[in-house]
């Protein structure tokens, strides 16, 4: 017959509890059990170990040299189940070192401006954030959070939507009046365009024509490695590139971009997400603050403001606390 399932520590905790409180009587009115259940558990207790471990008479309860010294023991175990209990609820405060990885518009607008609420907020949270447009592999670089725009690839991160980006073909007015605007998705063939030379990167720049979705290719004198670059080429007069709105809508907002080929604007959006490893459903208390602050605070219906980059560009990093 199959061995019944014995709660070991559970023994230990009635077992001392009787010699704390001196009586089977008294310890089952503290642990809410009846004195024959109390009396019945240290007798399985007592036959399991081949030893008695108390001489109970009607008057008062002794313990053997065996029981004492069970009793020692139990005191010991039972304090290290209540330090790892105290250890384990610890962590559900978020602290430590969290690594985060963002690419460089959502990192310089939205993540680095705010770095000081979320620092003010979790102050044993020591955030180490890496800003590039290159993907990484969480694993391998050992960064918990990583912001992805675009289509996700099937894979074992789980991820959490902050919002969408619509996208526009911008230019400068300089670049424009040499040029002159693209009137048709034809006229690409005779401008200068602005791509991005990183992996996962597509080569085609979609458009809608009489109801139709065409992709065109796209290929240019300059390829760069992030979105910041090609918006500063643009804003250098450098051609056309195709940025998130949330990137350059302060630039346009201000005329120092122009979006062109508006009629033919698909209105594609390419989706923002958080992502991070999954842990099993059982996420470190710091990845889950952060998670659920970006959700909470990332507006992205709201592009910023025109002097929002230049905050961001000088906004002071906290200095991490020691967890």
């Amino acid at each position: 017959m199959p061995r019944p399932e014995i709660n070991r520590s559970g023994e230990m905790e009635v077992f001392a509890r009787v010699v704390e409180l001196g009586g089977f009587s008294p310890a089952a009115r503290a642990l809410r059990m009846t004195p024959s259940a109390i009396s019945k558990l240290v007798a399985r207790l007592e036959a399991r170990l081949g030893v008695r471990l108390m001489i109970r008479s009607t008057r008062k309860l002794q313990l053997t040299e065996e029981g004492a010294t069970f009793h020692q023991h139990a005191l010991r175990v039972l304090s290290d189940l209540d330090e790892a209990e105290r250890a384990v609820a610890a962590c559900q405060i978020p602290r430590g070192k969290l690594r985060v990885n963002s690419n460089v518009p959502f990192g310089v607008l939205y993540l680095l401006p705010l770095v000081p609420r979320f620092a003010a907020a979790y102050p044993q949270v020591q955030l180490d954030i890496t800003i590039t447009d290159q993907v990484i592999d969480l694993m391998d670089e050992r960064a918990e959070i990583a912001i992805r725009v675009g289509p996700l690839r099937s894979s074992q991160l789980v991820a959490r939507k902050l919002g969408e980006a619509a996208m526009a073909i911008v230019a400068s007015p300089d670049y424009l009046a040499r040029k002159s605007a693209p009137r048709h998705w034809d006229d690409l063939a005779g401008h200068d365009l602005i791509t991005f030379n990183f992996a996962r990167h597509t080569d085609q720049w979609s458009f809608r024509d009489d109801g139709r979705l065409i992709s065109v290719p796209a290929q240019g004198r300059v390829a760069v490695g992030d979105g910041e670059s090609a918006r500063l080429l643009a804003l250098n007069g450098q051609g056309l590139a195709r940025l998130s709105l949330f990137h350059v809508g302060p630039d346009i907002a201000a005329g120092r971009l122009v979006p062109v080929l508006e009629a033919f604007n698909p209105g594609d959006v390419e989706a923002i997400h958080a992502v991070y490893v999954g842990h099993g459903g059982k996420l470190p208390a710091r990845v889950r603050a952060f998670i659920d602050f970006l959700v909470e605070t990332v507006d992205l219906t709201a592009p910023p403001t025109a002097d929002r980059r230049r905050v961001a560009q000088a906004a002071p990093t906290a200095e991490p606390v020691p967890a």
